[in-house]
């Protein structure tokens, strides 16, 4: 037997062998739910993660403005320790802290694991909103009070806007990265798609396809979503250079 030839065999039964772990009774069907399951957890977390990032940037950046402040001052401390906890606690240790003793009567699944990403991202977007918010330039405050405008509107109609944009890039980052994170959802029993490979490891006793078969396809969503975040920065660095 030739070279080729044994190159012909290895790839026809590389293929048969990828073709029978995961197309064999049915199991392709286990990726494609996980998949699912993966994407509706990042869509919601992030949903989440973003209004709670905003709400406790927004909270920062006023009691800085208005040190003297009572209320501000409890709401800046009950914001800067949840980030604090959030950020110096492994995700997979709130996950399970939010299953197991938060959440210990609900068997909602999804409705934990989306609650706790949320929580998490939000405390990393709260950063970046605040970066963001302080990186606009004061003078923008300035003459939204001067047309006068209140403190909330100024926030709202100019300062906001403009803290958003540049963040926007940075939101994308965090997005990829939460998607990433939600790979320990199966320490829940949660079958998403890292718990689906998982699944068709036991079923087989093969390991290298299913896992890489899941491996590819969190590359796919990632370097995806990397094209679109570096499409959005350089229409908003045009965006830019036409003022």
């Amino acid at each position: 037997m030739n070279i080729f030839s044994r190159i012909i065999e290895f790839i026809t039964g590389g293929f048969s062998r990828v073709v029978s772990v995961l197309f064999g009774r049915g199991r392709w069907k286990l990726i494609v739910n996980g998949l699912g399951v993966t994407l509706l957890l990042s869509l919601f977390s992030v949903i989440i993660g973003t209004v709670i990032g905003t709400v406790v940037a927004l909270i920062k950046v006023a009691y800085v403005n208005r040190p003297k402040s009572k209320l501000l001052k409890a709401l800046n401390t009950a914001a800067t320790f949840y980030v604090n906890v959030v950020r110096g606690t492994p995700t997979v240790v709130q996950l399970l802290i939010m299953n197991f003793v938060v959440f210990a009567s609900s068997s909602n699944m999804i409705l934990i694991a989306v609650l706790t990403f949320g929580i998490n991202s939000g405390a990393y977007v709260s950063e970046i909103m605040r970066a963001g918010i302080n990186a606009v330039d004061y003078g923008q405050t300035e003459a939204g009070r001067s047309l006068g405008l209140g403190e909330y509107d100024t926030m709202k109609e100019i300062v906001l806007p403009q803290a958003v944009k540049n963040i926007l890039p940075a939101l994308g980052n965090e997005f990829i990265t939460l998607i990433k994170e939600t790979s320990i959802a199966g320490y829940i029993a949660l079958q998403d798609l890292t718990k689906a490979g998982d699944l068709i490891r036991f079923a087989t006793y093969d390991a290298f396809i299913p896992l890489i078969t899941v491996a590819l396809i969190y590359l796919v969503i990632v370097l995806g979503l990397t094209k679109l975040v570096s499409m959005l920065e350089r229409r908003l660095a045009k965006s830019d250079n036409r003022r």
